[in-house]
């Protein structure tokens, strides 16, 4: 996130017209466009992914991207348009050319991408003015997050705003020096000759201004954020949760305004304040924040009521209207926040909530082949009925129903008990203010309105009853709608992305001692280490086999923190192997020597004109704020100081922003707090198998104390695995044959105990 633009950073020459036209309207005509753009019919070509060597249905020319295994490249292969991946080709032909590189950045489930293709990239005379003027380069943010997040930098410190897809007019030595997000044809069009002209005319005037924008980027992300000296105190947590209070909706959830995004870790953050705070004050409201936002996220239209799984984010700030594109890597997250919530009060909205994610991810998401997740579903589908020119497709359109609908599924008299519960209305249960273009008039999306009991006592039925009904209306719902056509699923395995659902499914394993979600854990991150790390280089995607794109710092540290929390599942100590190896090599990679944290890319990449640590958590966690929790957790687990040391020097790193703006890094604030708090662990000496082993773990799973290593040895010790875990390790052994539970903070350990209440009470002491 860029927090302010510097003065020396002018993005556009003053004699560019074009540049200026596309910055200053370019998001109110997405809004004054929006309501035609998604109605309109939509070729099969803008959503499907065809096959690599499928010729699919069209006898359109192919171009280069049908050589790519990208969903999203694959989806942009019959444009006219002369496409190039990222690459030195591209690259060489700009420079022998001496023509400037037009990078349209996307990924292959979003809606407004789709758009542009439709309106721009298939229309043969836009095809024309790129082909002849520019190098035309398409990449797919997902496979190349580090290329984005260079021009998603220039691009929102020169407007305030980015977003997908993005525009970027660049020099053949790639600094850019105009730029947009979704262009209008008319527009795109204009901007197409104006900057061609321009180019011609007065090349190294622009050349220049890409040169001046490039070296205020540099300097912009170069700003000191703190350092390895830097100390810090726990005040910072504080400050964070308050700032989580001053701007919290208290009467629907959600943190700020409308279109809310879940941010999952923000509760991680405020359930850390809630379980190691000094303030009691402060502790109660940061739990009370979580839990509440949480509840109106699980019961709204964000959440898909029937078969489970979260929408990306709420147009609105009642959690109800979402944009109905589903993402991984949000599957994961607020997974995790939903079992979190569920240690906390044992509510089994949130244990069914978790579950209904987890279920989904694992039924409509999984590769069965490798044990891989799926990176997305599309927010676009087609209209079941009512099209009058081939498909037409829409927002939504799987999910959403009208009253008709639901009673001839339901039967008429059966349909009030479920339209009772789920707020449906036969003119729709849209909001005005949600829907302002009336995309929703007549239709409902799914959000539970009423409790159990109002419902009862409404309809006359017992709880019971109507709990029964709507199990079975569910099923009977979820089938119908399995008859529609389903959205694109991009079925590209990202590394980084299947690290976090890994890491779910193992925590819910434990948390919820549920051995079906072990199985799914253990056969993914088998598949992380096997198949995507090849003892050198973690890789990046799989798609019909694995990319040769390397892995970034956030593959590394999604992928160390799933082996840690595999480990916590099964008590193999080759997790802890191999999570060790993994952050030596990312150590080496990212690892910034002279100023703490982590570089998001490896160094010596020249098509990276500059390298950026990443603090901001927004949809996805930062690799930094990840890494430090990593670095605690394999300090605690194998008792070293100097992984200790180094994680809060990751830290330290970012201090001066640490002590500011806490809440814009809520993951890297809760590692930090943390990691005052020193080493602590539990060890477990017991056969795994056993009645009483399963006890004391349920027990410390139940708790979910933050920032506690969670240690299984067997019943003589860790034996051969002492070296690893620590020499003060080898004396834990079961006491009289019973499963003995070690509670240790730093090199101090409480007495050793074999009855679970008493080692629930040591916990809540540490």
């Amino acid at each position: 996130m860029i927090s302010f633009i510097p003065s020396t950073l002018r993005v556009c020459l003053k004699s560019t017209s074009t540049s200026v036209c596309i910055r200053s309207k370019n998001f109110k005509v997405r809004s004054e466009r929006k309501r035609l753009v998604r109605v309109r019919s939509m070729a099969s070509s803008s959503i499907e992914t065809p096959k690599p060597g499928s010729e699919g249905s069209t006898d359109k020319k192919k171009n280069r991207l049908a050589s790519e295994k990208s969903p999203y490249l694959l989806q942009h292969q019959y444009n006219p348009v002369d496409w190039y991946p990222w690459g030195e080709e591209a690259f060489k032909k700009a420079k022998d050319e001496n023509k400037p590189i037009f990078l349209s950045v996307g990924y292959s489930t979003c809606h407004w991408c789709h758009v542009m293709e439709r309106e721009s990239f298939e229309n043969e005379d836009v095809a024309k003015l790129l082909n002849d003027s520019f190098v035309a380069i398409k990449l797919d943010r997902e496979e190349r997050p580090d290329v984005d997040s260079v021009y998603m930098t220039y691009i929102q410190a020169t407007s305030g705003q980015g977003g997908w897809p993005m525009s970027v007019f660049m020099t053949p030595d790639l600094k850019p020096f105009v730029g947009a997000t979704y262009l209008p044809i008319d527009r795109f069009s204009f901007a197409l000759k104006d900057i061609s002209e321009k180019w011609n005319s007065m090349r190294d005037k622009l050349e220049e201004e890409g040169e001046r924008i490039v070296t205020a980027l540099r300097q912009l992300v170069a700003q000191p954020r703190g350092g390895l000296a830097e100390t810090l105190d726990k005040d910072f947590l504080t400050l964070g949760c308050k700032t989580a209070s001053d701007i919290f909706d208290d009467e629907y959830g959600g943190f700020g305004n409308a279109p809310k995004f879940p941010r999952p870790c923000v509760f991680e953050m405020l359930f850390a304040m809630w379980k190691m705070g000094e303030d009691e004050s402060v502790a109660s409201d940061a739990r009370d924040m979580a839990l509440f936002t949480l509840e109106k996220m699980a019961k709204g239209g964000v959440n898909d009521q029937l078969r489970g799984g979260f929408h990306r984010y709420s147009v609105d700030r009642y959690w109800h209207v979402p944009h109905f594109e589903k993402m991984l890597y949000d599957q994961s997250q607020v997974a995790m926040a939903f079992l979190q919530a569920f240690q906390v009060t044992k509510d089994t909205l949130f244990e069914s909530s978790a579950r209904g994610i987890l279920d989904y991810v694992s039924a409509d998401m999984k590769d069965e082949e490798t044990g891989g997740f799926y990176s997305a579903e599309d927010a676009d589908s087609e209209v079941p009925f009512g099209a009058e020119e081939g498909p037409t497709k829409a927002e939504g359109a799987y999910y959403v129903w009208t009253s008709f609908e639901l009673k001839l599924v339901l039967g008429e008299q059966n349909a009030g008990m479920f339209c009772d519960y789920y707020g449906v209305s036969q003119e729709g249960n849209a909001p005005a203010t949600s829907d302002p273009q009336g995309e929703f008039e007549g239709k409902n999306i799914l959000k539970i309105e009423k409790s159990l009991n109002e419902v009862a006592e409404s309809q006359g039925k017992t709880v019971e009853e109507v709990d029964a009904y709507l199990t079975a209306a569910k099923k009977k719902l979820l089938e119908q709608r399995g008859k529609r056509p389903k959205p694109h699923l991009d079925d590209k395995i990202v590394t980084s992305w299947n690290g976090l659902m890994t890491s779910a499914f193992a925590r819910a394993a434990n948390i919820l001692e549920d051995e079906a979600y072990n199985v799914v854990a253990s056969k993914t991150a088998k598949f992380l280490s096997e198949t995507m790390w090849n003892g050198e280089v973690l890789f990046r995607n799989y798609r019909e086999g694995v990319s040769g794109i390397e892995g970034f710092a956030e593959d590394y540290a999604a992928t160390i923190c799933a082996f840690l929390d595999v480990y916590e599942m099964d008590g193999d100590c080759e997790w802890i192997r191999k999570a060790l190896k993994l952050q030596d090599v990312m150590d080496s990679k990212f690892w910034d020597k002279e100023g703490g944290g982590y570089f998001s890319t490896k160094e010596g990449d020249e098509s990276i004109v500059f390298r950026k640590k990443e603090d901001y958590d927004g949809s996805e966690p930062s690799p930094t704020g990840v890494a430090c929790a990593n670095l605690l957790r394999l300090a605690s687990l194998t008792g070293r100081d100097d992984l200790l040391e180094k994680s809060k020097q990751c830290a330290s790193a970012f201090a001066t922003i640490l002590k500011k703006t806490p809440f814009a890094m809520p993951k890297l604030a809760t590692s930090a707090f943390c990691a005052q708090s020193g080493l602590r662990r539990v060890v477990i000496a017991s056969d795994p198998s056993a009645s009483a082993s399963k006890e004391f773990a349920h027990a410390f799973f139940a708790l979910g104390v933050p920032n506690v290593a969670f240690v299984r040895v067997g019943p003589a010790g860790p034996g051969a695995d002492s070296e690893l875990l620590g020499v003060e390790t080898k004396d834990m052994v079961a006491r009289d044959g019973k499963a003995t539970a070690y509670v240790c903070k730093g090199t101090t350990c409480m007495d050793p105990v074999t009855d679970v209440d008493a080692f629930a009470e040591q916990l809540k002491k540490l």
